[in-house]
This record gives structure tokens, C-alpha cells and sequence, in this order.
């Protein structure tokens, strides 16, 4: 229920809010100047301003007959409210503010001065550890020869509380209207400055106060930019005979141009090596590329601001620039975001600023991979015309095609395909990952994972190979020697093996080779626990039977006794894991629907090891043009078949 009190008070705040209200009456060429001088005049935004067409202003005919807009304007009651409530704010910071003033040690000042008949008195409070006003001091100073009567017991009060930086009437003195201080004000010829110059007064004459001042610069037309802090300075410390600014125009402010905020370098000589937390640097990684992906904010235009007017000092408009445009720098693969202003990517890749513009540049051009150009991380493809040196790393997002060799080096692409048009140098170090395939000349004693097909045009030599779908030879010499080669549907190539032995060759087809891999894996941690559990069973049974010699045990052994049966249950619990995950993978493998083959148009060497579904067939003996397949539960060897090339598309460029 609303309460009579309730409303009273309710109207009492709207009251108080109306009354806080301010307008002027502005004359200007235009609707827009006349909001912009009121602006300037009531200190707010446009945006919080209302106003009232007192007369409609004309634009005459060629200039002539002109007429301006006469046009009041006030504050909306809700900017007034926003206004105090930040003002209201700032009030509490400053009384923190001047808390830490306090801490600083600080003198208490007065100031004794005669304005008209009266004596006048000002005092300053002391700060932290400074020493107050003395009464006798501010006596001392305020009797003099034509004092008529002071109220000491006011000043006393005055000197412990202070006067609020105010002047306080504590006397009289006789005053003799003659030797009153003079003053002049002096307006600047273009209205920016005035000055004020005041003579200094004789004995019983008065001092210049601050009102006086004020009223005269009004008495000259100033109504705008007067500096109540310099009249009260100087009020306080008088300079006599010398002009002393008291009054200053508000300066037009030209709005700031528009300009760009780039979020990252645009200068590639800046580009700095990364240091490890140890403040360790790896030369390799030089830093060099930029990677953005799709829809990341790039830069972001910063519009151009309004200039804030300013007014002389008798309230003439003084007219501000506004900042200047700019052109957004669109280059290729880069777009303007919904808010109109931010560049965001339009396509993974290397963000670089070249010809004033920003580019994003899907595809990185290299001439080779060396010192030069450290390791290579990039969202995108990564085109090396020469070679991939020994010992630097190239990682991509779609292809990496190589022009020459590769050497001791790791690739690693995401989703794309490599190629290398020449070989794969390896030396048992080199490692090649794709989540495509890979295209290469030849591959010698490196590590090769990929999620597709594996085409080789002329050997793979001691390499570990996997392929989830097929390793396909299909050149001249198609040559498969030594090392051990893994893949779901088949193998095949003119040669496997080599004559007399030789490096052991072993190919597995019919399975996913990582689902095997992982089985191998299970099974060695499996043995490495049934180790352990049977040391600590062991250990177990000597502690309990030294326990019921002894009836107790030490408490380090007792301990030790504990911890042992907890790692009994935790090796138990970790055994039934892996047991359980061993069972999914056997029936996964169990329902993989491809047998596998492996297939060979030339010759497969005695000593070779085919593993087909996990069955072996050791070739004991030379066989020619054949195709090793699963059959009954048994490895069967039969005709040569040709390699299943349907779904195998060459990469655009690459003839193997």
C-alpha cells in the first residue's frame, strides 16, 4: 500500500531533481551547432540533452537574409540523476582519496584578509603529523592599528575546525574606502584570456575578494571559463601590480581520426625466437609464422571522433574538427565482422600486413626447411620447393608436398595428404604422420603412420609402416625390403623380401593395426603386473608370518604391510581393466569384415613373414606372382590379383 509519506517523499525527489535542471538559450547557425554550444555550456553529451525551438532559424537566399535558430536546452532528469549518482561516487573516492592525503605531514595554514568593514579569516587543517594553527599566531596577525573589535572565542572554534575553505567574518576594522585595493580586468582580444591586475590596498584600505573578481569579469561580458581555483589562489596569495590569469576560453578539442588496432604483428622484423620458461630458446623455432584460424578477430577499425566544441569566453561557439575516416584494410581470405568495424579470418592459414593490407594466406611457399627457416608450424598447406633438411619439423593442417628429399625430420599433417617427390631419408629417426596419405618416391628406415593409403613408386626400405586402409608399390622397381609393414585391406608390390635373406621383412594386413598395436601394449603392462603382483604377494606373506611370530610389527613395517595390500587391490583392479578392454579389441578385430591380402606381380623372397588375420605363412621358398589371403582359418597363396585402386586419387601435380 503507498503510503501519504511514501508520496511526499517521492515528490520531494522529483522535486529536488526538476530543481537540478539547468538550460540555456543558444543562438546558432544551425540546429546541430546550437546542441553542441549547449553541450559545451551544461558540460554533458548531446545525447542527454532535450530542447525547445524558441525561434526557427533560415538559411535566407544566397546568404542573405540569414536567419539563426534561438533553441533553450536543458539536461533530461535522467542524465541529472546519472550525474550525481557519479558524482556521488567520485565523493567516495575522494574521501579515500584524502584519507592518504592525510598520512602525508602537512602544516595548518590561515589567511587573514579585509573585505569591505570586515575581517576575514581562513584556516586549513593540519595533515598527519603537521602542527596546527597557534591562536596567538592568527590574534597577532588580524589586530593591527585600525582594528575596531575581533571575536576571539569564534576564531578559536575557527582554528580547530577549520572555515571549509571559506573566509569567515571574525572583526571589524575601520575601514577607509580610499585606500581600497584597485583591480582591472583585462579580456584578450580574441576572448581566450582574461586577467585580472589589482594594485595593492594602504592601511584601512580593503582587499580585492574573490566575488569582486568574479563580479567583474561578468561586468565584462565573461561568462564562460572562469577559474574559480586561480581567483581563489590568488585571493589567498595576492600578486600585486602583475596580471594574473583568473579566466580561460574552452579550447576546441579536433576529434581523433580513425585509426586501426591490429591484434597481431605487423612488422615480420619484429618477430621475436619464443623463450622457454627457463629462458632457454630453441633456434629451430624462429617464430616466424603468424597462424590464425577462421572467424579470429584480426584488427579493428576505431571510428573517428566528434570534435568537442569550445566557446570564448563571452560565449562565442568556437567550432572543432572532426576526426578523419579511414579505409578498412581488406586484402584476401579476410572479411568484416557483424559489428561492422572488426576484420576477422575467412579462412585458416598465416595472417601478414603487405601493401597496407591484411591478407590471410592459406598455402606457405618455402623455398626449403633449413636454418634459415627453423621448424615450420602452420594452419594451412605447406608447399617446400627444395628439401626438408636433417633435424627441422614441418607441421600442417591440410597437405605438405615437398619438391626434393626429407631427411631425419618429423611431418605431421592433420587431415591432409604429403608428398614427397623424391624420398624419405629416415636414418631410423625420421618420423611422417597423415591424417591423408602419403605419395613418395621411396621410403628408407623412418617410421610412417597414416590414416589412409600409402603409394610408393619405387622402395620401402627397413621402415615401420601403417596404413589403415593399403601400402600400394605400383613403379618399375616396387620394391618392399626389410622392416615390418602393417595395413587393414593389403599390401602390394612387385618385390617383397630379397634374395639370400637378408633384413627380416614381416607384413600383417587384415586387421587396424592400431587396435593390434594396443593389444601389444596391454599385454606387455599385463605381464609387467603379474610381476609385481606376485613380489608383493611374496612380500605380503613374509610380513604376516613375521607379524604372528612377533605379534605386532614395527610401525614402519606395519606400514609397509598396509601399503603392500593396497597395491595388491589397486594391481587386481588395473588386471580386470585390462582384461575387459583385451576382450573388446578381440571382438572388435573378430568382427572386422576385411580379411586382408597381400599381393606381389614379381617375386616374394624366402625368410618373409606374411600375417594374414594373425595367421602366418613363412615363406620358405621363392614364389612368383602371387596373392597371400585368408581362408578356412589358414594363410592361402593364389593367383596375383591386381591392386584395388578405385577409391586412390593422386594429389593434384604428383605423377608417381
Amino acid at each position: 500500500m503507498v503510503t501519504l509519506e511514501q508520496i511526499r517523499k517521492d515528490m520531494e525527489a522529483q522535486f529536488a531533481l526538476d530543481s537540478a535542471i539547468q538550460s540555456v538559450e543558444v543562438n546558432a547557425d544551425t540546429l546541430d551547432e546550437a546542441l553542441a554550444d549547449g553541450a559545451v555550456q551544461l558540460d554533458s553529451k548531446v545525447s542527454n540533452l532535450e530542447y525547445e525551438i524558441i525561434e526557427k532559424g533560415s538559411d535566407g537566399f544566397l546568404g542573405l537574409a540569414k536567419k539563426p535558430w534561438k533553441v533553450r536546452i536543458y539536461q533530461t532528469a535522467e542524465a541529472i540523476a546519472k550525474k550525481k549518482k557519479v558524482m556521488a561516487d567520485a565523493d567516495f573516492d575522494t574521501e579515500h582519496f584524502d584519507e592518504e592525503i592525510k598520512s602525508i605531514d602537512q602544516d595548518g595554514m590561515f589567511y587573514i584578509r579585509h573585505f569591505g568593514d570586515n575581517i576575514c579569516l581562513k584556516v586549513t587543517l593540519p595533515c598527519g603529523k603537521g602542527r596546527p594553527v597557534e591562536l596567538r599566531q592568527i590574534v597577532s596577525e588580524a589586530k593591527r592599528t585600525d582594528t575596531l573589535s575581533l571575536d576571539e572565542d569564534l576564531i578559536k572554534k575557527l582554528s580547530k575546525s577549520g572555515t571549509d575553505n571559506k573566509y569567515e567574518v571574525v572583526g571589524q576594522y575601520k575601514h577607509v574606502p580610499a585606500g581600497d585595493a584597485l583591480l582591472v580586468i583585462d579580456v584578450s582580444k580574441d576572448e581566450m584570456l582574461a586577467t585580472v591586475t589589482v594594485t595593492p590596498p594602504s592601511l584601512s584600505g580593503a582587499e580585492v575578494s574573490a566575488e569582486q573578481i568574479i563580479r567583474n569579469l561578468e561586468i565584462q561580458g565573461v561568462v564562460a571559463g572562469i577559474e574559480d581555483d586561480k581567483i581563489t589562489e590568488f585571493v589567498d596569495n595576492p600578486v600585486y601590480n602583475v596580471p594574473c590569469e583568473v579566466a580561460a576560453a574552452i579550447k576546441p578539442q579536433d576529434g581523433r581520426d580513425a585509426y586501426m588496432v591490429y591484434h597481431f604483428e605487423t612488422d615480420p622484423t619484429k618477430l621475436r625466437i619464443k623463450e622457454s620458461k627457463s629462458g632457454n630458446v630453441n633456434f629451430k623455432e624462429l617464430n616466424q609464422i603468424q597462424n590464425v584460424v577462421k572467424g579470429q578477430p584480426l584488427a579493428q577499425k576505431m571510428p573517428p571522433e566528434r570534435g568537442k566544441a569550445g566557446k570564448t569566453l563571452t560565449g562565442r561557439y568556437l567550432e572543432a574538427k572532426n576526426g578523419k575516416d579511414i579505409r578498412i584494410p581488406l586484402g584476401k581470405n579476410v572479411e568484416i565482422d557483424k559489428d561492422g568495424v572488426t576484420i576477422i579470418a575467412s579462412e585458416n592459414g598465416r595472417v601478414v600486413f603487405e601493401s597496407e593490407r591484411i591478407n590471410v594466406e592459406p598455402v606457405l611457399e618455402l623455398d626449403a626447411v633449413n636454418i634459415k627457416t627453423g621448424n615450420i608450424d602452420f594452419l594451412g598447406t605447406v608447399i617446400v620447393k627444395g628439401n626438408v633438411e636433417d633435424g627441422y619439423d614441418v607441421k600442417a593442417s591440410g597437405n605438405i608436398e615437398v619438391g626434393g628429399t626429407v631427411g631425419q625430420s618429423h611431418l605431421k599433417t592433420e587431415n591432409g595428404d604429403i608428398i614427397v617427390s623424391q624420398g624419405i631419408f629416415g636414418h631410423d629417426v625420421g618420423v611422417i604422420q597423415a591424417g591423408g596419405s602419403l605419395w613418395a618416391k621411396f621410403i628408407q628406415s623412418a617410421k610412417v603412420e597414416v590414416e589412409k593409403f600409402v603409394i610408393v613408386s619405387d622402395s620401402i626400405m627397413n621402415s615401420e609402416v601403417t596404413a589403415m586402409k593399403r601400402v600400394i608399390l605400383n613403379g618399375k622397381k616396387a620394391q618392399i625390403t626389410g622392416g615390418h609393414l602393417f595395413a587393414t585391406e593389403e599390401i602390394c608390390a612387385k618385390n617383397i623380401g630379397s634374395p639370400g635373406g637378408g633384413a627380416e621383412t614381416i607384413l600383417e594386413v587384415g586387421f587396424d593395426p592400431r587396435l593390434k598395436q594396443r593389444l601389444a601394449e596391454i599385454q606387455d603392462e599385463q605381464n609387467s603386473l603379474m610381476r609385481e603382483l606376485e613380489d608383493t604377494e611374496n612380500n605380503i606373506v613374509t610380513l604376516e608370518n613375521f607379524k604372528k611370530q612377533r605379534r605386532t610389527l614395527p610401525k614402519e613395517k606395519e606400514d609397509t604391510l598396509n601399503n603392500l595390500k593396497n597395491r595388491k587391490q589397486e594391481i587386481v583392479v588395473k588386471s580386470e581393466e585390462y582384461a575387459s578392454e583385451v576382450e573388446q579389441i578381440l571382438q572388435r578385430l573378430h568382427e572386422l569384415k576385411i580379411f586382408g591380402k597381400v599381393k606381389a606381380f614379381g617375386t616374394v623372397y624366402s625368410g618373409v613373414k606374411i600375417y594374414v588375420r594373425d595367421v602366418v605363412d613363412e615363406v620358405r621358398a621363392d614364389v612368383k606372382s602371387v596373392t597371400f589371403f585368408f581362408e578356412n582359418g589358414f594363410v592361402r597363396r593364389g593367383k596375383y590379383e591386381e591392386p584395388d585402386m578405385t577409391d586412390v586419387k593422386a594429389p593434384e601435380g604428383y605423377s608417381s
